[in-house]
């Protein structure tokens, strides 16, 4: 493909980006039907925060570049505007401390939230103390070139989840989740239902009910077959 950079993408409204980010990760992800997660660790493509108890959500500006090679990410910056989390990919993997300090400085002034990325990052402490949050396939000091052409703000491909420019990105400890830009109004809407069940569903437990009254589990586990016996009927068998 032609390398490009799109410099006018569409953007998720920031009020609704907002209000996701309240909600995080899990939340939205079982909201939308248990879609959009983009990674989780251990498992999965091994996408992890430098930092923690850190929540936050932006729209996608994207990256596309080639191992080992960051200068489609110095190009990505001109494109970044407040509100915004970069997301950054290779066309193979790559675990090159492709993103450190400097480039955080810069994104930091333009308000960009955050970076995902599957390279490596380095300048850790620095990342840490500037507050610029983090989630990276790894960590290390490998430098990397500028010398191949890449895309910027085009549709990339993380842990099996299409991300197009514009949506929205939210990462927290418990992962990484894509909302597509034309459903986040949606995908607010189900999140703002979730949290209210689970705010009547807290009240409950703490009044002492159980999850499997609450819940109708009973049935279930009848139907499963699951038995309830004494420990002198299950010594018996």
């Amino acid at each position: 493909m032609t390398a490009v950079v799109v410099t006018d993408i569409a953007r998720a409204d920031a009020a609704t980006v907002d209000a996701l980010a309240v909600h995080g990760v899990a939340t939205v992800h079982e909201a939308m039907g248990r879609t959009g997660l983009v990674g989780t660790w251990p498992a999965g493509i091994g996408l992890r925060p430098i930092q923690q108890d850190v929540r936050v959500a932006g729209t996608a500006v994207t990256v596309l570049s080639h191992p080992g090679d960051n200068l489609m990410i110095h190009a990505a910056v001109e494109q970044c505007r407040a509100g915004d989390l970069l997301v950054v990919t290779t066309t193979s993997p790559s675990t090159d401390g492709a993103f450190g300090e400097l480039f955080a400085t810069a994104l930091h002034a333009r308000g960009v939230r955050g970076l995902v990325t599957t390279t490596g990052v380095r300048d850790t402490a620095e990342l840490r103390a500037l507050g610029f949050p983090v989630w990276a396939t790894a960590v290390g000091a490998q430098g990397t070139v500028k010398a191949t052409p890449g895309s910027v703000n085009v549709p990339v491909i993380i842990g099996g989840v299409v991300i197009h420019p514009g949506d929205v990105v939210i990462a927290d400890d418990d992962g990484i989740v894509c909302v597509p830009r034309e459903d986040a109004a949606s995908a607010l809407s189900a999140s703002d239902a979730r949290i209210a069940k689970e705010d009547a569903d807290r009240v409950a437990y703490r009044d002492g009910q159980l999850s499997l009254d609450r819940k109708g589990l009973r049935a279930s586990l009848t139907d499963l077959g699951v038995v309830y016996m004494t420990q002198q009927e299950y010594d018996a068998r």
